[in-house]
């Protein structure tokens, strides 16, 4: 029923997943309109965002949802914004998060001598990472991904806090004027039809 008349070839496809047809502005006010329409109080809905979005900010991909979730359930935040918040991670903006996190760990003292980040392929070494992991390889692991997720990983602390505040005021603000708006409409088009 809701099918497209023509399919998309694998590249359309590909092409669509990193670069939305409508734009990433449209795509933004969809996600906005989402966060809005979720049942819950701004302060939660907020929350729940800003904690996915701060989860975005650790270098352990894979692993967002389920970091999100649980801050959100600890702070008692909604659980569905956290997994909407963690769009602030993607393909687009991932190089640029591990890039920030291992100079500011670097900078923060916990980085090794000799690494140059921009010579540094982080696909591969986490791929190779979570191979060693699966594998149970803890060894490799230390010796593949210590030098460069510790950095990262003490980076994320103050960074996901950071994030977390940026994203959870304004969207407190604008969940709380655009619920207030919608119950005003509504009370209007109910006082129209009495």
């Amino acid at each position: 029923m809701f099918e497209r008349r023509n399919k998309l070839g694998l590249g359309a496809k590909v092409l669509l997943f990193f670069w939305p047809a409508a734009g990433f502005r449209r795509a933004g006010t969809y996600l906005m309109h989402r966060l809005s329409r979720l049942p819950g109080t701004p302060y939660a809905l907020a929350g729940g965002f800003a904690c996915g979005a701060a989860a975005s900010f650790t270098p352990f991909v894979g692993l967002h949802f389920i970091f999100a979730a649980v801050l959100a359930w600890i702070i008692r935040a909604d659980i569905l914004a956290s997994a909407l918040g963690t769009v602030v991670g993607n393909p687009w903006t991932f190089p640029f998060i591990w890039v920030w996190l291992y100079n500011l760990g670097n900078w923060m003292g916990f980085g090794v001598d000799g690494l140059d980040v921009m010579k540094l392929d982080f696909p591969n070494l986490f791929g190779r990472s979570t191979e060693a992991l699966l594998n149970a390889d803890f060894s490799a692991l230390s010796e593949l991904a210590g030098p460069v997720l510790w950095p990262m990983f003490m980076a994320s602390i103050p960074t996901s806090l950071v994030v977390w505040v940026v994203f959870y005021f304004p969207l407190r603000r604008i969940v709380k004027s655009y619920q207030r708006r919608r119950i005003e409409r509504r009370l209007r088009r109910n006082g129209q039809n009495s």
